[in-house]
């Protein structure tokens, strides 16, 4: 891997198409196939060679000319450029029926992320066992922040609670923020933000359609 390529400006159009880059190299492991040409790879996601040669070679020289790619190289060196290479620890705030949902999302530990605390203000949820965790008080989230090193915050939470909570999560550490909460946060200079807004993904879905009629 060239690493110049850390200081390389990379858009957000590319770093959000190494996830699904990643997941089709996985699919194609899975299916027992060694090597891929850009050409095929293309033809998978519904984009052109060059743009896949393209958005590689940002990262380093992955590719031979006439032999394509190594898939299982290539997917090793995607996980590493997506930070999958070490262990993500993060915790779940609000054990609603998302929280709930994600709490029990497999996925996540295969892929290197480390559920260590869920929180929820009801009382009726509070102390319910989780798998291995129990379900803890918002009022313990500071002193648990400072006691542990969590990476990412996942919100599952009202909008009305989202930017009280996410001063608390920045206040005590918190560089990463999964946020399904149906509000967009202010937070300062480090700390990095993914918005989850699934009506505006279902309201896409809606317009193309229409679009269609």
């Amino acid at each position: 891997m060239d690493h110049n390529s850390e200081k390389k400006i990379i858009s957000q159009a590319v770093i959000r198409r190494m996830p699904r880059y990643y997941r089709i190299l996985s699919d194609l492991m899975n299916k027992g196939v060694d090597r891929i040409s850009s050409n095929e790879f293309a033809d998978i996601i519904g984009s052109t060679p060059s743009q896949v040669r393209s958005d590689f070679s940002l990262f380093g020289e992955f590719g031979q000319q006439g032999y394509g790619y190594n898939v299982q190289f290539l997917y090793v060196e995607i996980g590493r450029i997506l930070g999958l290479d070490r262990v993500h620890t993060m915790i779940i705030i609000g054990y609603g029926n998302l929280g709930h949902a994600l709490c029990n999302h497999k996925n996540f530990y295969h892929r290197g992320f480390l559920l260590q605390g869920i929180f929820d203000n009801n009382p009726e949820v509070i102390g319910k066992r989780v798998n291995e965790l129990s379900v803890l008080s918002m009022e313990d989230l500071p002193r648990f922040l400072r006691e542990h090193h969590v990476d990412i915050a996942v919100l599952c939470i009202p909008s009305n609670h989202a930017k009280e909570v996410a001063k608390v999560l920045c206040e005590n550490g918190i560089q990463g923020i999964w946020n399904f909460s149906s509000t967009d946060l202010t937070v300062p200079k480090g700390v990095h933000v993914e918005n989850v807004h699934l009506t505006e993904s279902l309201l896409t879905l809606s317009y193309k359609l229409k679009d269609e009629e």
